[in-house]
């Protein structure tokens, strides 16, 4: 099983949890899935049985994202030492893409060789607000991506699909009004997969939004805007 693969498993278990009003209920639904005891997932994760109970009943809060990422882990693990028949069963629904996602994608390509941040930049007229030190880090390909229907329509365990082949690419994120809700959506899911783009591109906006810049320069995500039309930024794309 690919890295990517095992991933995306992990990404549409943890978002099925995280979105769920009742996170540790779905917890106990995951686990009796795969078929493993409170105490082997509780040892895999170090951690006490007792903890793992609590969550499932609802006797704590609801567990952070960090928590709820070494949990499916664990469970990921547990099944592949066992032959990974749950993890082949999930995955013939992991692969489909959904016409939600394709919808969503505006663009997506692989570059037959690579080009520097800077290059990139210059072709689609972006200006670098954070990450300038990074001009001559090499992206591999770009996503071209309609954020309002991302968050809205496309389900979060597809999002690793935007990487395609190689996480070595730019999001670039189209309908953007503030240019929050990318980068949240971004950190959200490093959170599950530690996954991150190499450059995040807004389109149609001047200047990022605070809390975009903010989450960028803390997670060390190079952000540039552009004005360019989109069908003259995806023309000048096409033709690297």
């Amino acid at each position: 099983m690919s890295e990517i693969l095992a991933k995306q498993i992990a990404t549409f278990i943890a978002g099925d949890i995280v979105l769920s009003d009742e996170p540790g209920r779905r917890m106990r639904y995951w686990r009796e899935y795969f078929g493993v005891s409170q105490s082997e997932v509780a040892t895999k994760m170090s951690t006490l049985p007792s903890v793992i109970s609590d969550y499932e009943s609802c006797r704590r809060k609801s567990p952070g994202s960090h928590f709820i990422k070494r949990f499916v882990e664990a469970l990921i693990t547990i099944d592949l030492e066992k032959g990974g028949r749950k993890i082949n069963e999930l995955a013939s629904v992991v692969i489909g893409v959904s016409s939600a996602f394709r919808r969503a994608v505006l663009d997506m390509r692989e570059f037959t060789k690579p080009i520097t941040i800077g290059e990139f930049c210059s072709v689609i007229d972006a200006e670098l607000h954070v990450g300038r030190e990074f001009s001559d880090v090499h992206i591999y390909g770009y996503t071209v991506v309609d954020s309002m229907k991302l968050v809205l329509e496309v389900p979060s365990y597809e999002y690793l699909r935007l990487y395609g082949r190689s996480t070595q690419r730019a999001a670039i994120f189209t309908n953007v009004r503030y240019g929050r809700s990318p980068l949240v959506a971004i950190k959200a899911m490093m959170a599950i997969s530690g996954l991150r783009p190499v450059l995040v591109v807004l389109h149609g906006i001047k200047e990022p939004d605070e809390l975009g810049i903010e989450i960028a320069k803390r997670e060390s995500i190079p952000l540039a805007t552009t004005l360019l039309p989109l069908t003259d930024m995806i023309k000048k794309l096409r033709g690297v």
